[in-house]
């Protein structure tokens, strides 16, 4: 048995038609290169160590190496000396407070779980010229239960929180958003 001719030329138009209905719905789009227009020319950005004015110790190492790893595990922008680098990213660890979450049952001053929240100002600027090209303010929150050492469930609490408030500030210099 013979196929007829006219499924001969379906069987050579079906994979021209499918290619141009997948041309044609992609009309007008365009793919974007992942930063705001504002930071087009910015490729590589220097992360100096961040200002820390809470009373945690070491807040500032903790706030920047957040901040360098958001920027590497994202891969829109390289980190890079500041001699190399096209902006400069500086930022404050601001505050952090501390709020109950969950206190015992029987005394509701005593807490059981708790939660803190790191805000971080942060600015973006032209490594040549040192003019503002972005700028904002970021916060991250991170819960925790309170066993018999507060101090060291704060301490383990923190690198989570500020590793939330750092992915913001990521999103900002992205997406813009």
């Amino acid at each position: 048995m013979n196929a007829s001719p006219i499924f001969h030329r379906l069987a050579l138009l079906a994979p021209l038609l499918c290619l141009g209905f997948v041309s044609i719905s992609c009309t007008g789009y365009q793919l974007q290169t992942g930063r705001p227009q504002a930071l087009t020319h910015v490729k590589k950005i220097s992360v100096p160590l961040f200002e820390n004015k809470t009373l945690v110790p070491r807040g500032e190492i903790l706030a920047t190496n957040s901040v360098v790893d958001a920027i590497t595990n994202d891969g829109t922008y390289h980190i890079a000396t500041l001699h190399e680098a096209d902006a400069v990213l500086e930022g404050t660890m601001e505050t952090i407070t501390y709020s109950q979450v969950r206190s015992t049952r029987l005394d509701t001053l005593r807490s059981e779980e708790m939660e803190n929240t790191v805000t971080l100002h942060w600015q973006l600027l032209d490594a040549s010229t040192r003019k503002i090209l972005s700028t904002g303010k970021a916060t991250g929150s991170s819960r925790f239960a309170i066993d018999a050492n507060q101090q060291t469930a704060r301490q383990n609490a923190l690198p989570d929180a500020l590793q939330r408030a750092a992915t913001q500030v990521v999103g900002r210099l992205t997406d813009d958003f």
